[in-house]
C-alpha cells in the first residue's frame, strides 16, 4: 500500500493495534526467516525500507494499516520495535466515529478467513493475536510467482485471497500448497480476475464485444 506518512519514530510492536483480523502465517514464517537469515549490519537499512504506516486513534493508540505480516514476523523473532509513520491522528474522535471514518478510508478490513464480515470490536488487540488466512498466504505467493503486479489499492492481497478462496479446492490448499500455486497462477491471469487490483492478463477481441 503506497502511502504518504509524516513523523516516524520507533513504536514497540506489542503497542500496535491490527486493522485485520489474520494474517497469512506462511508468509510470516517467511519473513520471520528472511530476517534471522539476515546480518545484524543489514537489518537497520531493511527497517529503514519498510515503514509502517500508522493512524493515531482514539487515546493516542497505533493503529498499524500495512505491514501487518512484517510486524508479526519481527515479533516472532524477537525484535519488539519497529518503525512507524503516522499517516494521519485521528486521536480526537469516539472510538466509533473513529471507525466509520476508517472504514470510509479503506484503512480497515475485518473479514475473516472464510469471508465473513465481523463487527470493529473483533479485532485483535496485539499482532500477535492475529489469526491464520491460508488464502492470504496464497494470494501473496501468487504475486510473487508473477500471478499480478503490486500496487496501491488497500488490502489488494486480502482481495486476491477472496478471489482464489471461491477458486481453489481448501483441501488442495491444506495438504499441497505448491500444487494449489500451480493451480492459481493461472486463475490470476483470466478474465474472471480483471476486476482486481494489479491484473495482469489479457482479454481477447473476441471477449471484449
Amino acid at each position: 500500500m503506497a502511502l504518504h506518512v509524516t513523523h516516524v519514530t520507533s513504536v514497540a510492536i506489542d503497542k500496535l493495534r491490527p486493522t485485520q483480523l489474520s494474517v497469512g502465517y506462511r508468509e510470516v514464517a517467511e519473513k520471520r526467516a528472511a530476517w534471522q537469515a539476515m546480518k545484524s549490519r543489514d537489518r537497520a537499512s531493511y527497517l529503514d525500507g519498510h515503514i509502517v504506516p500508522v493512524v493515531v486513534g482514539p487515546k493516542g493508540k497505533f493503529y498499524v494499516i500495512d505491514h501487518h505480516h512484517l510486524a508479526r514476523a519481527l515479533e516472532e523473532a524477537g525484535h519488539g520495535h519497529i518503525l512507524a509513520g503516522t499517516l494521519a491522528n485521528l486521536s480526537t474522535l469516539a472510538l466509533d466515529e473513529f471507525w466509520t471514518v476508517m472504514e470510509h478510508r479503506q484503512w480497515v478490513f475485518p473479514i475473516d478467513a472464510n469471508g465473513v464480515r465481523h463487527p470493529y470490536d473483533a479485532i485483535p488487540k496485539h499482532v500477535e493475536q492475529l489469526t491464520d488466512d491460508p488464502w492470504r498466504s496464497l494470494s501473496g505467493a501468487v504475486r510473487r510467482a508473477g500471478g499480478y503486479a503490486k500496487e496501491s489499492a488497500p488490502f489488494e492481497e486480502f482481495l486476491w485471497a477472496d478471489f482464489l478462496r471461491r477458486r481453489i479446492n481448501p483441501a488442495l490448499l491444506a495438504s499441497d500448497f505448491d500444487a494449489a500455486l500451480a493451480a492459481a497462477v493461472p486463475l490470476s491471469h483470466s478474465a474472471a480476475a480483471a476486476h482486481l487490483p494489479g491484473w495482469s492478463g489479457a482479454i481477447s477481441a473476441a471477449g471484449q464485444g
